[in-house]
């Protein structure tokens, strides 16, 4: 298939790629919702693993490309592939060929975090940076969570994805909000672990936000549904609850990372409270 998604925020052309399809547990997937109530709209595998995919964002500005995200480990062999059912049905490097782009056009790359989901791509299966004459951009708190990972949080981190570029010396480490060129910042949204970052662009006066794992997919946007993989749930609420009226008010595409169907969404008021997540 051919995902590649083209949307204008402003003045700046966004591209939603993917880097193929994959399953996690549906129950971690939902947390503390019940199966009754999420399977009514992602009906599970046999092994009660619900369909995924792994998007990342292009963005042209400025005269860079940058990429937020970079795709799904392919460095941890069959067994790992199977256990995700990981289907490499369409690449990270597909989309940027549709774009005559090569991985040594990225001028820069912007982690999330450092999941393998979400930072499989760094490195190539030679484990050198896949992004050559890219810098790497991520939290400082999540490259120390990353590199000091804990029994709770150790099997989302792969150390191949990160420590080739930590030690060519390729990582910009910033902390908190921060400003990566005019219009274009990276916001902390902790709960799915400390150093999650959401990626903002603002352009003519439209907005968009990559969402990290806040809102992994268009069935997460209401308030409780909220991951069993995250680290710290009642953060991810307050997060939401911090950030969802703004960027609903301001009228912000959102960006999920993880939705099988839809790249970009808006967020929309529930009379009961809360938000759904509605594609565009």
């Amino acid at each position: 298939m051919a995902w590649l998604r083209h949307l204008k925020i402003g003045a700046v052309d966004v591209y939603s790629l993917t880097d193929g399809k994959f399953r996690l547990d549906g129950g971690s997937m939902f947390g503390t919702v019940p199966k009754v109530l999420w399977e009514r709209v992602v009906p599970p595998d046999s092994s009660n693993r619900i369909p995924l995919r792994i998007n990342p964002l292009l963005i042209q500005m400025q005269g860079k490309n940058i990429l937020v995200e970079t795709g799904m480990d392919d460095k941890s062999g069959d067994k790992f592939d199977a256990m995700f059912d990981v289907e490499r049905d369409e690449t990270v490097f597909d989309g940027l060929k549709q774009l005559s782009l090569e991985p040594e056009n990225i001028d820069l790359v912007i982690n999330t975090h450092l999941h393998f989901d979400h930072a499989g791509r760094n490195t190539t299966s030679n484990f050198e940076p896949t992004f050559k004459n890219a810098r790497y951009i991520v939290q400082s708190q999540e490259l120390y969570d990353a590199t000091h990972a804990h029994e709770r949080s150790r099997a989302s981190y792969n150390a191949h994805n990160f420590m080739p570029i930590l030690e060519r010396g390729l990582f910009d480490l910033v902390e908190g909000e921060n400003q990566i060129l005019p219009g274009l910042k990276v916001m902390p949204i902790p709960g799915h672990n400390l150093g999650s970052q959401a990626v903002m662009l603002e352009s003519e006066g439209a907005g968009l936000v990559y969402v990290a794992d806040l809102i992994p997919t268009f069935n997460h946007a209401q308030y409780p549904y909220i991951m069993g993989f995250d680290l710290y749930p009642i953060t991810t609420l307050e997060t939401r609850k911090r950030l969802f009226p703004e960027w609903a008010e301001r009228g912000f595409v959102i960006a999920p990372p993880h939705d099988p169907n839809f790249a970009f969404g808006k967020l929309k008021a529930r009379e009961r409270g809360g938000f759904d997540l509605e594609p565009i």
